[in-house]
Protein backbone atom coordinates (compact mmCIF):
# COMPACT_ATOMS: atom_id res chain seq x y z
CA UNK A 1 0.00 0.00 0.00
CA UNK A 2 1.12 3.36 -0.76
CA UNK A 3 2.39 5.69 1.72
CA UNK A 4 0.24 8.48 2.58
CA UNK A 5 0.73 10.87 5.81
CA UNK A 6 4.06 11.16 7.79
CA UNK A 7 7.11 12.78 7.93
CA UNK A 8 10.27 9.82 7.55
CA UNK A 9 12.92 12.36 7.99
CA UNK A 10 11.04 13.85 10.99
CA UNK A 11 13.55 14.19 14.08
CA UNK A 12 12.76 11.37 16.20
CA UNK A 13 13.97 12.96 19.00
CA UNK A 14 11.21 15.71 18.53
CA UNK A 15 8.38 13.20 18.47
CA UNK A 16 9.87 11.93 21.46
CA UNK A 17 9.59 15.16 23.35
CA UNK A 18 5.95 16.03 22.00
CA UNK A 19 4.42 12.62 22.01
CA UNK A 20 4.09 12.08 26.05
CA UNK A 21 3.02 9.14 28.49
CA UNK A 22 -0.61 10.72 28.18
CA UNK A 23 -0.72 13.39 25.40
CA UNK A 24 0.28 15.23 22.78
CA UNK A 25 1.51 18.22 23.89
CA UNK A 26 4.54 20.90 22.94
CA UNK A 27 5.96 24.39 21.76
CA UNK A 28 3.97 26.14 18.87
CA UNK A 29 5.39 26.06 16.38
CA UNK A 30 8.89 24.43 17.26
CA UNK A 31 7.84 21.48 18.56
CA UNK A 32 3.96 20.94 17.40
CA UNK A 33 3.03 22.30 14.13
CA UNK A 34 -0.10 22.03 11.26
CA UNK A 35 1.97 19.31 10.21
CA UNK A 36 2.39 17.14 13.38
CA UNK A 37 -1.11 17.37 14.03
CA UNK A 38 -2.22 16.73 10.88
CA UNK A 39 -0.20 13.15 11.04
CA UNK A 40 -1.16 12.55 14.23
CA UNK A 41 -4.65 12.89 12.95
CA UNK A 42 -4.44 10.34 10.25
CA UNK A 43 -2.86 8.24 12.71
CA UNK A 44 -5.10 8.11 15.05
CA UNK A 45 -7.81 6.95 12.71
CA UNK A 46 -5.40 4.26 11.98
CA UNK A 47 -4.12 2.85 15.15
CA UNK A 48 -8.05 3.23 16.56
CA UNK A 49 -9.60 1.81 13.60
CA UNK A 50 -12.05 4.66 13.61
CA UNK A 51 -13.68 4.40 10.48
CA UNK A 52 -17.07 1.95 11.03
CA UNK A 53 -16.72 -1.87 10.79
CA UNK A 54 -20.04 -1.80 8.35
CA UNK A 55 -17.84 0.47 5.86
CA UNK A 56 -19.04 3.57 6.90
CA UNK A 57 -16.96 6.80 7.30
CA UNK A 58 -17.05 6.39 11.38
CA UNK A 59 -16.35 10.13 12.72
CA UNK A 60 -14.16 11.78 15.47
CA UNK A 61 -14.93 14.18 18.17
CA UNK A 62 -12.94 16.85 18.42
CA UNK A 63 -12.83 19.98 20.91
CA UNK A 64 -10.31 23.12 21.41
CA UNK A 65 -9.81 25.18 24.60
CA UNK A 66 -9.23 29.39 24.23
CA UNK A 67 -5.20 29.11 23.06
CA UNK A 68 -5.15 31.29 19.75
CA UNK A 69 -3.19 28.10 17.68
CA UNK A 70 -6.22 26.21 18.39
CA UNK A 71 -7.85 26.76 15.24
CA UNK A 72 -5.36 25.96 12.67
CA UNK A 73 -3.99 23.11 14.74
CA UNK A 74 -7.81 21.51 14.58
CA UNK A 75 -8.12 22.44 11.22
CA UNK A 76 -4.81 20.26 10.48
CA UNK A 77 -6.15 17.20 12.20
CA UNK A 78 -9.75 17.32 11.12
CA UNK A 79 -7.68 17.20 7.87
CA UNK A 80 -5.23 14.47 8.82
CA UNK A 81 -8.54 12.34 10.12
CA UNK A 82 -10.71 13.20 6.85
CA UNK A 83 -7.95 11.93 4.44
CA UNK A 84 -8.39 8.60 6.11
CA UNK A 85 -11.77 8.14 4.92
CA UNK A 86 -12.97 9.68 8.81
CA UNK A 87 -15.56 12.17 9.67
CA UNK A 88 -15.02 14.87 12.12
CA UNK A 89 -17.75 16.24 14.48
CA UNK A 90 -16.67 19.94 15.86
CA UNK A 91 -17.95 20.68 18.99
CA UNK A 92 -15.70 23.48 19.36
CA UNK A 93 -14.85 25.77 22.49
CA UNK A 94 -15.01 23.38 25.43
CA UNK A 95 -13.09 22.02 28.58
CA UNK A 96 -11.99 18.91 28.63
CA UNK A 97 -14.55 17.32 30.16
CA UNK A 98 -16.57 18.80 27.98
CA UNK A 99 -14.55 16.47 25.33
CA UNK A 100 -14.96 13.37 27.59
CA UNK A 101 -18.39 13.65 28.22
CA UNK A 102 -18.63 14.36 24.20
CA UNK A 103 -17.07 10.94 23.93
CA UNK A 104 -19.26 9.30 26.43
CA UNK A 105 -22.89 10.28 25.23
CA UNK A 106 -21.83 9.94 21.29
CA UNK A 107 -20.13 6.67 21.75
CA UNK A 108 -16.87 8.18 19.80
CA UNK A 109 -13.42 8.41 20.03
CA UNK A 110 -12.06 12.09 21.11
CA UNK A 111 -9.29 14.50 20.92
CA UNK A 112 -9.10 17.85 22.80
CA UNK A 113 -6.73 20.40 21.64
CA UNK A 114 -5.30 21.79 24.85
CA UNK A 115 -1.94 22.32 27.26
CA UNK A 116 -4.07 22.47 30.15
CA UNK A 117 -1.95 24.40 32.85
CA UNK A 118 0.86 24.88 30.55
CA UNK A 119 2.00 28.50 28.92
CA UNK A 120 0.55 30.25 26.28
CA UNK A 121 3.11 29.22 23.73
CA UNK A 122 2.36 25.23 24.19
CA UNK A 123 -0.91 23.32 22.78
CA UNK A 124 -1.50 19.64 22.25
CA UNK A 125 -4.11 16.90 22.23
CA UNK A 126 -5.57 14.81 24.33
CA UNK A 127 -6.96 11.65 22.94
CA UNK A 128 -9.84 9.22 24.09
CA UNK A 129 -11.22 6.51 22.73
CA UNK A 130 -15.32 5.58 22.46
CA UNK A 131 -16.42 6.29 25.86
CA UNK A 132 -13.85 8.62 26.85
CA UNK A 133 -11.43 5.58 27.79
CA UNK A 134 -7.89 7.01 27.85
CA UNK A 135 -5.23 6.62 25.21
CA UNK A 136 -1.58 6.55 26.34
CA UNK A 137 1.63 5.07 25.70
CA UNK A 138 0.41 1.59 26.55
CA UNK A 139 -3.17 2.23 25.04
CA UNK A 140 -2.21 3.40 21.58
CA UNK A 141 -0.08 6.85 21.47
CA UNK A 142 3.28 4.54 21.17
CA UNK A 143 1.93 3.15 17.88
CA UNK A 144 0.54 6.89 17.11
CA UNK A 145 4.28 7.91 17.72
CA UNK A 146 5.61 5.08 15.68
CA UNK A 147 3.27 5.59 12.86
CA UNK A 148 3.67 9.49 12.55
CA UNK A 149 7.71 8.55 11.85
CA UNK A 150 7.46 6.12 9.33
CA UNK A 151 4.22 7.50 7.90
CA UNK A 152 0.50 6.83 7.85
CA UNK A 153 -0.48 4.55 4.98
CA UNK A 154 -2.30 5.51 2.24
CA UNK A 155 -6.75 5.66 2.47
CA UNK A 156 -7.78 5.15 -0.91
CA UNK A 157 -11.55 5.71 -0.44
CA UNK A 158 -13.70 8.57 0.03
CA UNK A 159 -12.67 11.46 2.25
CA UNK A 160 -14.53 12.01 5.69
CA UNK A 161 -16.67 14.91 5.90
CA UNK A 162 -16.41 17.68 8.75
CA UNK A 163 -19.82 19.10 10.98
CA UNK A 164 -20.56 21.03 13.89
CA UNK A 165 -22.40 20.37 16.98
CA UNK A 166 -22.91 22.08 20.22
CA UNK A 167 -22.70 20.32 22.94
CA UNK A 168 -22.53 22.65 25.75
CA UNK A 169 -26.42 22.64 26.55
CA UNK A 170 -26.63 18.86 27.08
CA UNK A 171 -23.01 18.90 29.08
CA UNK A 172 -24.43 21.32 31.70
CA UNK A 173 -27.44 19.10 31.71
CA UNK A 174 -25.83 16.18 31.91
CA UNK A 175 -23.60 17.06 35.36
CA UNK A 176 -27.15 18.90 37.14
CA UNK A 177 -28.34 15.34 36.44
CA UNK A 178 -25.59 13.77 38.63
CA UNK A 179 -25.63 16.18 41.37
CA UNK A 180 -28.59 18.27 42.12
CA UNK A 181 -27.90 21.49 43.61
CA UNK A 182 -31.64 22.57 43.55
CA UNK A 183 -32.46 21.94 47.07
CA UNK A 184 -29.15 23.92 48.44
CA UNK A 185 -29.52 26.79 50.57
CA UNK A 186 -28.42 30.17 48.76
CA UNK A 187 -24.41 29.81 48.51
CA UNK A 188 -22.12 32.99 47.64
CA UNK A 189 -19.10 31.37 45.54
CA UNK A 190 -16.18 32.74 43.44
CA UNK A 191 -14.85 31.13 40.53
CA UNK A 192 -11.22 32.31 38.98
CA UNK A 193 -11.35 30.84 35.71
CA UNK A 194 -8.19 32.15 35.24
CA UNK A 195 -8.97 32.93 31.65
CA UNK A 196 -9.60 29.26 30.78
CA UNK A 197 -12.50 27.26 29.60
CA UNK A 198 -14.69 27.39 32.95
CA UNK A 199 -14.93 31.00 31.79
CA UNK A 200 -17.27 29.22 29.38
CA UNK A 201 -18.50 26.00 30.99
CA UNK A 202 -19.04 27.60 34.87
CA UNK A 203 -21.84 29.87 33.45
CA UNK A 204 -23.34 26.92 31.54
CA UNK A 205 -23.54 24.68 34.00
CA UNK A 206 -23.94 26.88 37.26
CA UNK A 207 -25.91 29.56 35.76
CA UNK A 208 -28.67 30.33 32.98
CA UNK A 209 -26.27 30.72 30.14
CA UNK A 210 -26.94 27.17 28.51
CA UNK A 211 -31.12 27.81 29.16
CA UNK A 212 -31.25 25.98 32.33
CA UNK A 213 -33.05 27.54 35.49
CA UNK A 214 -31.32 29.17 37.92
CA UNK A 215 -29.76 27.49 40.71
CA UNK A 216 -29.51 29.10 44.92
CA UNK A 217 -25.93 30.58 43.75
CA UNK A 218 -24.58 33.79 43.73
CA UNK A 219 -21.24 33.32 41.33
CA UNK A 220 -18.86 36.07 41.56
CA UNK A 221 -16.97 35.70 38.36
CA UNK A 222 -12.96 36.26 37.93
CA UNK A 223 -11.11 36.26 34.65
CA UNK A 224 -13.90 34.86 33.18
CA UNK A 225 -12.95 36.11 29.24
CA UNK A 226 -11.83 33.40 26.88
CA UNK A 227 -7.64 34.32 26.44
CA UNK A 228 -5.41 32.26 25.96
CA UNK A 229 -2.70 34.52 26.70
CA UNK A 230 -3.31 34.28 30.43
CA UNK A 231 -2.93 38.33 30.88
CA UNK A 232 -3.80 37.92 34.83
CA UNK A 233 -2.30 34.73 36.03
CA UNK A 234 -1.40 31.21 35.00
CA UNK A 235 -4.45 28.84 34.62
CA UNK A 236 -2.20 26.30 37.03
CA UNK A 237 -4.19 26.69 40.34
CA UNK A 238 -1.85 24.01 42.20
CA UNK A 239 0.52 26.77 42.43
CA UNK A 240 -0.10 28.69 45.29
CA UNK A 241 0.89 32.46 43.53
CA UNK A 242 -2.14 31.74 40.89
CA UNK A 243 -4.54 31.21 44.08
CA UNK A 244 -3.79 34.77 45.72
CA UNK A 245 -6.55 36.56 43.43
CA UNK A 246 -8.81 34.06 44.15
CA UNK A 247 -8.36 34.01 48.24
CA UNK A 248 -9.23 37.63 48.48
CA UNK A 249 -11.64 37.75 46.80
CA UNK A 250 -13.28 35.56 48.63
CA UNK A 251 -12.15 37.46 51.82
CA UNK A 252 -13.17 40.43 50.33
CA UNK A 253 -17.05 39.06 49.00
CA UNK A 254 -17.48 37.16 51.93
CA UNK A 255 -18.10 34.10 49.93
CA UNK A 256 -18.81 31.01 51.20
CA UNK A 257 -16.09 29.53 49.28
CA UNK A 258 -13.78 30.02 46.54
CA UNK A 259 -13.08 27.57 43.31
CA UNK A 260 -10.59 27.85 40.54
CA UNK A 261 -10.20 25.73 37.93
CA UNK A 262 -7.19 24.87 35.52
CA UNK A 263 -6.92 25.90 31.88
CA UNK A 264 -8.94 23.08 29.99
CA UNK A 265 -10.94 22.77 33.91
CA UNK A 266 -10.16 19.64 33.94
CA UNK A 267 -9.06 20.30 37.44
CA UNK A 268 -11.00 22.08 40.50
CA UNK A 269 -9.08 23.61 43.31
CA UNK A 270 -11.12 25.10 46.31
CA UNK A 271 -10.99 27.72 48.90
CA UNK A 272 -12.56 27.96 52.65
CA UNK A 273 -14.31 31.11 54.02
CA UNK A 274 -10.98 32.25 55.39
CA UNK A 275 -9.46 32.01 51.87
CA UNK A 276 -7.30 28.88 53.06
CA UNK A 277 -6.41 26.45 50.34
CA UNK A 278 -8.21 23.25 50.69
CA UNK A 279 -6.27 20.05 50.09
CA UNK A 280 -7.35 17.76 47.13
CA UNK A 281 -6.71 15.21 49.57
CA UNK A 282 -9.83 16.41 51.74
CA UNK A 283 -11.69 17.17 48.43
CA UNK A 284 -11.33 13.53 47.73
CA UNK A 285 -12.46 12.11 51.35
CA UNK A 286 -15.80 14.33 51.01
CA UNK A 287 -16.75 13.15 47.79
CA UNK A 288 -15.60 9.85 48.54
CA UNK A 289 -18.06 9.73 51.81
CA UNK A 290 -20.71 11.25 49.12
CA UNK A 291 -20.10 8.42 46.80
CA UNK A 292 -20.52 5.91 49.73
CA UNK A 293 -23.47 6.94 50.78
CA UNK A 294 -24.98 6.19 47.24
CA UNK A 295 -23.17 2.77 47.02
CA UNK A 296 -22.50 1.16 50.08
CA UNK A 297 -19.20 -0.67 50.33
CA UNK A 298 -17.87 0.66 46.73
CA UNK A 299 -13.91 0.55 46.31
CA UNK A 300 -12.21 4.45 45.85
CA UNK A 301 -9.70 4.50 44.06
CA UNK A 302 -6.64 7.10 45.46
CA UNK A 303 -2.98 7.74 44.21
CA UNK A 304 -0.04 6.88 46.57
CA UNK A 305 0.08 10.64 47.48
CA UNK A 306 -2.66 11.08 48.97
CA UNK A 307 -3.16 11.91 52.51
CA UNK A 308 -3.76 8.55 54.70
CA UNK A 309 -7.28 10.80 55.80
CA UNK A 310 -8.37 9.20 52.40
CA UNK A 311 -8.49 5.79 53.18
CA UNK A 312 -9.16 6.14 57.26
CA UNK A 313 -12.23 8.10 55.66
CA UNK A 314 -13.23 5.15 52.98
CA UNK A 315 -12.73 2.32 56.07
CA UNK A 316 -14.79 4.37 57.76
CA UNK A 317 -17.30 4.54 55.62
CA UNK A 318 -17.66 1.42 54.65
CA UNK A 319 -16.11 1.46 51.63
CA UNK A 320 -12.56 -0.21 50.25
CA UNK A 321 -9.78 1.76 49.48
CA UNK A 322 -7.95 0.93 46.41
CA UNK A 323 -4.20 2.96 46.20
CA UNK A 324 -2.59 3.32 42.87
CA UNK A 325 0.09 5.26 41.43
CA UNK A 326 0.08 8.91 39.94
CA UNK A 327 -1.75 9.26 36.68
CA UNK A 328 -5.01 9.35 35.12
CA UNK A 329 -4.33 6.10 33.15
CA UNK A 330 -3.23 4.47 36.06
CA UNK A 331 -6.62 5.70 38.12
CA UNK A 332 -9.00 5.10 34.94
CA UNK A 333 -7.82 1.38 34.37
CA UNK A 334 -8.12 0.35 37.96
CA UNK A 335 -11.04 1.40 38.66
CA UNK A 336 -12.19 -0.67 35.84
CA UNK A 337 -10.28 -3.72 36.99
CA UNK A 338 -12.31 -2.81 40.65
CA UNK A 339 -15.57 -1.40 39.33
CA UNK A 340 -14.89 1.59 41.83
CA UNK A 341 -17.21 4.35 41.91
CA UNK A 342 -15.03 7.23 42.24
CA UNK A 343 -11.06 8.33 42.28
CA UNK A 344 -8.90 11.61 43.65
CA UNK A 345 -5.48 12.37 42.70
CA UNK A 346 -3.46 15.09 45.08
CA UNK A 347 -3.14 17.22 41.63
CA UNK A 348 -6.83 18.06 41.78
CA UNK A 349 -8.24 15.45 39.35
CA UNK A 350 -11.23 13.33 40.31
CA UNK A 351 -12.72 10.64 38.41
CA UNK A 352 -16.38 9.32 38.47
CA UNK A 353 -18.06 6.58 37.17
CA UNK A 354 -20.99 7.87 36.31
CA UNK A 355 -19.21 9.83 33.87
CA UNK A 356 -17.27 7.30 32.34
CA UNK A 357 -14.56 7.18 34.86
CA UNK A 358 -13.31 10.40 33.40
CA UNK A 359 -11.82 13.54 35.54
CA UNK A 360 -13.76 16.66 35.68
CA UNK A 361 -13.14 19.55 37.57
CA UNK A 362 -16.82 20.86 37.72
CA UNK A 363 -18.80 17.88 38.70
CA UNK A 364 -16.20 17.84 41.93
CA UNK A 365 -16.78 21.42 42.58
CA UNK A 366 -20.42 20.38 42.54
CA UNK A 367 -19.55 17.91 45.00
CA UNK A 368 -18.27 20.06 47.36
CA UNK A 369 -21.42 22.75 46.85
CA UNK A 370 -23.85 20.38 47.32
CA UNK A 371 -22.34 19.28 50.43
CA UNK A 372 -21.84 22.57 52.25
CA UNK A 373 -25.51 23.28 50.69
CA UNK A 374 -26.85 20.59 52.88
CA UNK A 375 -25.68 21.85 55.61
CA UNK A 376 -27.46 24.47 58.48
CA UNK A 377 -26.92 27.78 57.93
CA UNK A 378 -24.09 29.24 59.31
CA UNK A 379 -22.26 26.23 58.73
CA UNK A 380 -19.19 27.24 56.78
CA UNK A 381 -16.35 25.17 54.53
CA UNK A 382 -14.06 25.49 57.20
CA UNK A 383 -16.38 23.19 59.65
CA UNK A 384 -17.43 21.05 57.46
CA UNK A 385 -14.02 19.76 56.24
CA UNK A 386 -12.63 19.77 59.77
CA UNK A 387 -12.69 16.41 60.00
CA UNK A 388 -10.53 15.86 57.25
CA UNK A 389 -8.17 18.05 58.84
CA UNK A 390 -6.25 15.19 60.58
CA UNK A 391 -2.18 15.70 59.32
CA UNK A 392 0.35 17.75 58.50
CA UNK A 393 1.84 17.90 54.73
CA UNK A 394 4.89 19.23 53.50
CA UNK A 395 3.64 19.80 49.93
CA UNK A 396 5.50 18.56 46.82
CA UNK A 397 9.20 19.34 47.09
CA UNK A 398 11.41 18.77 43.87
CA UNK A 399 14.79 18.85 43.98
CA UNK A 400 17.32 18.49 41.14
CA UNK A 401 19.57 15.34 41.07
CA UNK A 402 22.15 14.04 38.27
CA UNK A 403 20.97 10.31 38.97
CA UNK A 404 17.29 9.95 40.52
CA UNK A 405 17.54 6.05 40.83
CA UNK A 406 21.08 6.28 42.84
CA UNK A 407 19.57 9.10 45.25
CA UNK A 408 16.59 6.95 45.65
CA UNK A 409 18.10 3.69 46.55
CA UNK A 410 20.40 6.04 48.85
CA UNK A 411 17.43 7.52 50.85
CA UNK A 412 15.75 3.62 51.03
CA UNK A 413 18.72 2.00 52.62
CA UNK A 414 18.68 4.46 55.34
CA UNK A 415 15.31 4.31 56.51
CA UNK A 416 15.36 0.38 55.59
CA UNK A 417 16.18 -0.52 58.88
CA UNK A 418 14.08 1.52 61.16
CA UNK A 419 11.98 -0.12 63.32
CA UNK A 420 8.31 -0.22 62.75
CA UNK A 421 9.04 0.93 58.73
CA UNK A 422 8.11 -0.55 55.91
CA UNK A 423 8.43 0.36 51.93
CA UNK A 424 7.10 -0.09 48.36
CA UNK A 425 7.74 0.72 45.35
CA UNK A 426 4.38 1.30 43.67
CA UNK A 427 5.37 4.58 42.41
CA UNK A 428 8.69 5.81 43.13
CA UNK A 429 9.67 5.15 46.95
CA UNK A 430 7.02 5.37 49.94
CA UNK A 431 8.58 4.88 53.20
CA UNK A 432 5.77 4.50 55.88
CA UNK A 433 5.45 4.31 59.85
CA UNK A 434 2.59 4.28 61.95
CA UNK A 435 2.99 8.47 62.32
CA UNK A 436 4.16 9.24 59.33
CA UNK A 437 4.92 8.35 55.91
CA UNK A 438 7.06 9.90 52.71
CA UNK A 439 6.98 9.54 48.60
CA UNK A 440 10.20 10.27 46.76
CA UNK A 441 9.00 9.46 43.02
CA UNK A 442 11.05 10.46 39.84
CA UNK A 443 9.65 13.27 37.29
CA UNK A 444 8.65 11.66 34.09
CA UNK A 445 10.11 14.32 32.16
CA UNK A 446 12.84 16.22 34.31
CA UNK A 447 16.07 15.05 36.15
CA UNK A 448 13.81 15.65 39.22
CA UNK A 449 12.82 13.71 42.37
CA UNK A 450 9.41 14.53 44.18
CA UNK A 451 8.99 14.42 47.85
CA UNK A 452 5.85 14.44 49.58
CA UNK A 453 5.50 14.06 53.20
CA UNK A 454 3.03 13.58 55.77
CA UNK A 455 2.71 13.26 59.62
CA UNK A 456 0.76 13.20 62.70
CA UNK A 457 2.06 16.81 63.92
CA UNK A 458 4.52 19.97 61.70
CA UNK A 459 8.23 18.99 64.25
CA UNK A 460 8.01 15.52 63.33
CA UNK A 461 7.17 16.60 59.38
CA UNK A 462 9.85 18.86 59.25
CA UNK A 463 12.05 16.14 60.70
CA UNK A 464 11.30 13.71 58.08
CA UNK A 465 11.26 16.01 55.25
CA UNK A 466 15.04 17.51 56.37
CA UNK A 467 16.22 13.81 56.51
CA UNK A 468 15.39 12.71 53.21
CA UNK A 469 16.10 16.36 51.85
CA UNK A 470 19.64 16.14 52.91
CA UNK A 471 19.99 12.52 51.70
CA UNK A 472 19.00 13.58 48.23
CA UNK A 473 21.51 16.34 48.32
CA UNK A 474 24.04 14.14 50.19
CA UNK A 475 23.99 11.90 46.79
CA UNK A 476 23.73 14.52 44.11
CA UNK A 477 27.11 16.29 45.63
Amino acid sequence: MAMGHGSPGRDPRVLDAVIKAYDVRGVVPDQFDADLARDVGAAFVEVLSARSRDGGPGAVVVGQDMRPSGDDLVDAFAAGVTSQGCDIIRIGLASTDGLYFASGILGLPGAMFTASHNPAHYNGIKLCRAGAAPVGQDTGLREIRRMVETGVPAFDGAPGAVSALDMLPRYAQHLRGLVDLRPSRPLRVVVDAGNGMSGLTVPAVLGTAAGLPALPLEVIPLFFELDGTFPNHEANPIEPSNLRDLQRAALDHGADLGLAFDGDADRCFVVDETGRAVTPSAITALIAQRELAKHPGATIIYNCISSRTVPEVILEGGGTPERTRVGHSFIKERMVETGAVFGGEHSGHFYFADFWRADSGMLAAMHVLAALGETPEGTTLSGMLAPYDRYVVSGEINSEVSDPAQATQRVAAEFADRPGVTQDWLDGLTVAAPEWWFNLRPSNTEPLLRLNVEARDAEMMAGIRDDVLALVREANA
